[in-house]
């Protein structure tokens, strides 16, 4: 699914050496939304949904096929709404093909009760989001989509469907991940941080790591980051520490255009992870690791984004000079960018050019040295989803209508 920005600015060159911020600007915290105490991208699946007739799923999410004989289904596990209200259901959907007198319809069933339309057409693209009556409260709310058709050639597509509700009684206990849980990524989280300034291959390096790692038998994803040029680690300390307190080993150095020192980063971290006088001996999860930066940083991380260890890239206000940057990458990647940053150009060509899993966002009010402070928020849940397998961030931070970050600026996303 994509969303569309209505205005595109004119391309230029970006430049990429300049200095981080540091401790003031403007911080970009999101918006207070509903809890999401259901989401399925079916992207392993039909989840907890059945189905009966012809129905598949993919990396576009999951096709309902007209039939002469009958109908295709899809009907929910109950959604256990006990304590909540307030209930919102979002979903995307792409109907093709359909003739007249046919319909796809969606429909809710609260208890076991007969089933009620929420939506009936014969064409439909795009997401769209519906509050649901009072009278699911509390309850067990069942979902069906069906698709009334006679030909294999007569679609439905579904995604992203998300149940958002409110808490009776205070905040609930997000799903678990690999890491401790937290209420807020805008606060620190559970860990103390310890930093090491003579670190990595060539003792020149910044360490940022939870001080106590490896408590309660948690392995600790990976995080390298390259600053813009003319700063160091020292110029991102702040945001550094943020990262390390969720659980994130970080390590940080001076970057380059060639991404090469962060490869050779995550050998050394390796290294460290099997050596019994290091400090994170047998404690990193090194099947979750990213790379990313900001300005120069962010392009030394479009040089190495093949790298096979990684599951996800970050690139803040540095988008590549020749819009070539995402020919490198092969895992889902965060961009983003400010609307007064003279890189967003470059990021928006990057953009389109881009043919992973890409979510994109211009924040508001926010210049080339704060994009990354700004967007360090959004970073810390990114991480969270793609490195702690949080995948509720999915649709509650990032992919559905009313996401809290969706608030922040000009927001768009593929490919998912």
């Amino acid at each position: 699914m994509s969303r569309t920005r209505g205005r595109l600015r004119a391309l230029g060159a970006v430049a990429a050496g300049v200095m981080a911020a540091t401790a003031t600007g403007m911080t970009a915290v999101p918006a207070s939304a509903a809890t999401a105490v259901y989401s399925e991208d079916f992207s392993d699946g039909l989840g907890t949904f059945t189905a009966s007739g012809s129905v598949r799923t993919g990396s576009y999410g999951a096709r309902l096929s007209g039939s002469v004989s009958s109908g295709p289904s899809m009907v929910s596990a109950p959604v256990d709404l006990t304590g909540h209200s307030d209930v919102t259901l979002s979903y995307t959907r792409t109907v093709s093909g359909l003739d007249l007198g046919e319909a796809f319809t969606v429909a809710y069933s609260v208890d076991g009760a007969a089933f009620t339309a929420l939506e009936s057409a014969r064409t439909a693209t795009g997401a769209v989001s519906f509050p649901l009556p009072a009278s699911v409260d509390g309850g067990d709310l069942r979902l069906r989509f069906s698709l009334n058709a006679n030909s294999l050639l007569e679609t439905l597509t579904l995604d992203d469907v998300v149940v958002e509700a409110e808490s009776d009684g205070g905040p609930t206990d997000p799903p678990a991940g690999s890491l401790p849980p937290v209420d807020d990524v805008t606060e620190p989280g559970p860990y103390a941080v310890t930093v090491d300034e003579s670190a990595g291959p060539g003792d020149d390096g910044w360490l940022v790591r939870p001080t106590d790692a490896g408590r309660d038998g948690v392995d600790h994803p990976v995080f390298v980051w390259g600053p813009g040029a003319g700063s160091g680690p020292a110029d991102y300390e702040d945001m550094l520490r943020q990262w390390a307190s969720h659980g994130f080993v970080v390590y940080s150095e001076v970057s380059s255009s060639s991404g090469d020192y962060m490869v050779d980063a995550l050998d050394w971290l390796e290294d460290q992870n099997t050596s019994p006088s290091s400090p994170l001996y047998t404690d990193l999860d090194l099947s979750e690791v990213a790379f990313g930066g900001h300005s120069r940083g962010s392009i030394g991380t479009f040089d190495v984004a093949d790298e096979q260890r990684l599951e996800t890239t970050v690139h803040v206000a540095g988008g590549s000079f020749d819009g070539n940057g995402p020919d490198s990458l092969r895992n889902p990647a965060l961009y983003i960018g400010g609307d007064e940053d003279f890189a967003t150009a470059n990021m928006e060509r990057d953009y389109t050019n881009t043919d992973v899993p890409v979510w994109f966002n211009i924040l508001d009010g926010t210049d080339h040295i704060l994009a990354t402070r700004n967007g360090r928020h959004i970073i810390t849940s990114w991480l969270r989803w793609h490195l702690a397998d949080e995948e509720f961030r999915r649709a509650q931070d990032f992919l559905s209508p009313g996401c809290a970050f969706c608030g922040l600026g000009e927001v768009t996303y593929k490919n998912w």
